[in-house]
């Protein structure tokens, strides 16, 4: 166990990692069916099934049609057919998916009851049973299709990166101690005196700081880590995460 203010070991990442899971390739690999592709293009397309329900919802479809398109489009994806309806070759994953799931409802939805559970091809979970339920929460209104896939991919990526950083802190065995220092990811939480925050944990004020301090660093690094596999090249992430925070502020 980590000793309080000692900074929590990061789980290590691999070397060269954005050469390998970057999302053209990882698409590429995934439709000559690479068995080193599988686990990064099913995380891809974990992120991105709620985000493309809540948007196929909000453009009129019902909850069975919906699901039976979004799981269609998945299948399609693969299987390795959308790959040539957008280009891959540059840009963002998510303006890639949109634009290939705009083309697959125009142009194969009729064929969706024929790929919805992938024609004989297992497809990973997509939490269906929940997927409707989320979405009766969302705002009735005053968001287009595409600004509602946009909020939902950039509040799924950051709920990935708390994910990671919890994992972290339960592997030292400290998940307390991330619960309490959470709100202070983005800011500082006034509501609760430092002094107080730290006394549980046997912290001092300094102590208490100097772990926020190093929290905020490691998101900060997660969050590049997530963002970097999306992106055409590793000059685009800190792009995409300024652009991030905007549909989250918006």
């Amino acid at each position: 166990m980590a000793s309080p203010g000692e900074e929590v070991e990061p789980l290590s990442r691999p070397h060269g990692l954005f050469a390998t899971t970057h999302w053209s390739v990882v698409l590429a690999a995934g439709a000559s069916e690479s068995p080193q592709s599988a686990a990064a293009l099913e995380q891809l397309c974990r992120t991105y099934w709620y985000p493309l329900y809540a948007c196929v919802r909000r453009r009129g479809y019902q909850p069975q049609d919906a699901q039976d398109l979004t799981q269609g489009f998945f299948a399609a994806l693969l299987a390795g057919k959308c790959l040539a309806q957008a280009d891959r070759e540059r840009g963002r994953f998510r303006t890639f998916l949109l634009t290939a799931f705009d083309n697959y409802l125009h142009n194969e939805h009729d064929r969706a009851t024929a790929l919805k559970r992938g024609g004989g091809r297992e497809i990973v979970s997509w939490e269906e049973h929940i997927a409707e339920g989320r979405y009766a929460q969302e705002p009735a209104g005053g968001l287009s299709p595409e600004q509602l896939y946009e909020k939902r991919w950039a509040a799924t990526l950051l709920e990935r990166v708390l994910a990671s950083l919890r994992a972290e802190f339960d592997q030292a065995k400290r998940r307390d101690l991330f619960d309490q220092l959470k709100p202070h990811l983005w800011g500082e939480d006034e509501a609760t005196p430092d002094a107080q925050l730290a006394a549980p944990f046997n912290m001092t004020v300094s102590a208490l700081k100097v772990t926020v301090h190093r929290l905020r660093r490691r998101y900060r690094t997660v969050l590049r880590e997530e963002i970097a596999p999306t992106v055409a090249n590793s000059a685009e992430i800190d792009g995409e995460i300024q652009y991030l925070l905007r549909v989250m502020s918006a």
